[in-house]
């Protein structure tokens, strides 16, 4: 007779002992890594907005983070980091989607050329690909392609030569350019720009897309770096508003739900992609919304903490012990508000400006 082959699994595999009787937001079982990540490994970050919590808690715990478009010198943090300096390993801003990273590693590669480059507002020019990078804006089109060019080569450099590669999938709901494909991190008409409803389209985003998006860029990076390894994440902030014609709600779980699929299906099928469970730490029913704000959409500092530390103890990291963020009222925000945030850079973020 043979046992049913639940007989004798851990705690960790069953909801009364493992989620009900936890002691605890997490347990030293919630994360058990493929592959462990140490101080002599370079890291490259990249991501939504969730992201720069990932990066700044490494680097605060003293692993080697690569920056390879650093600020310049002399240059407060609170001031670098609203031109899109420190906040990944280049100054590329969020990256929300699979397909906007294989793109930008494409152009960064010369294979790719993005469609509408150039976005303006009152006599202002803005980086379509990252248009929150320069406060502003820059002064003429040609000085938005003559910043890029040294950008895209900071790109390769960062990529190249990271051990590590830690993504945060962030959203499925993406704008792009209706006849190339283009994508961008943010509608058109919201930073800068303007939208047509002829040139601009929305697309959300399907398992088998994202999947392959991702697939493709692991599948080039590594033809120019073999050795290296991905930790992929999903972000735990809710969608700020969809552009599809479902309820916030049933789309932010429709876009989750296919980021997780395709994070977990990644790990299945490759040994040098591992996953972090932030999601799941921070959406549990164990944890009843306690990391979120009042606003039920900003994960809150102890959040981050727990998240982050349960990351790091797993990789024989220094746990965070100190804040990193200021807290601030979870009500609306106009746009510049919104923008002038002294914590994450979030271009998603600026939606909320737009409800009635």
């Amino acid at each position: 007779m043979y046992e049913s082959p639940y007989h004798n699994l851990p705690s960790r595999a069953f909801w009364r002992t493992g989620v009900t009787e936890r002691v605890g937001p997490s347990s030293a079982d919630f994360y058990s890594p493929h592959f462990k990540v140490d101080g002599s490994m370079k890291i490259a970050t990249a991501g939504s907005c969730f992201a720069q919590h990932v990066g700044r808690a490494l680097r605060d715990a003293g692993f080697q983070v690569v920056d390879a478009e650093p600020p310049p010198p002399l240059v407060p943090e609170d001031v670098f980091r609203n031109y899109g300096f420190g906040l990944y390993s280049a100054r590329y801003g969020n990256i929300y989607t699979a397909r906007q990273l294989l793109q930008l590693w494409r152009e960064a590669n010369g294979s790719f050329v993005p469609a509408v480059p150039v976005w303006e507002r009152d006599g202002r020019y803005y980086d379509a690909q990252r248009p929150t990078i320069e406060v502003g804006g820059f002064e003429s089109p040609e000085s938005v392609h003559r910043h890029r060019a040294p950008h895209l080569a900071a790109v390769r450099r960062a990529f190249k030569e990271a051990d590590i590669f830690v993504f945060t999938f962030g959203l499925t709901e993406t704008w792009c350019h209706a006849t190339t494909g283009t994508v961008y991190p943010t509608c058109p008409g919201i930073i800068a720009g303007a939208f047509a409803p002829d040139v601009f389209s929305f697309k959300n985003l399907s398992f088998a897309e994202v999947y392959a998006d991702f697939l493709s860029f692991r599948t080039l990076l590594m033809e120019e770096n073999p050795i290296v390894k991905f930790v992929l994440t999903v972000s735990p902030v809710p969608l700020t508003a969809t552009a599809t014609q479902s309820h916030v709600e049933v789309a932010n779980a429709y876009s989750k739900s296919v980021l997780r699929a395709v994070c977990g299906q990644l790990v299945t099928d490759f040994e040098n992609v591992d996953y972090f469970p932030s999601y799941e730490l921070i959406t549990s029913q164990k944890n009843a919304a306690r990391f979120y704000s009042t606003n039920l959409r900003e994960v809150t500092e102890e959040g981050v903490k727990i998240a982050m530390n349960t990351f790091l103890e797993a990789h024989g990291g220094q746990p965070r012990t100190r804040g990193r963020l200021k807290s601030r009222p979870a009500g609306r925000r106009s746009i510049k508000e919104v923008a002038a945030s002294p914590d994450l850079v979030c271009e998603e973020a600026l939606l909320e400006a737009f409800q009635k």
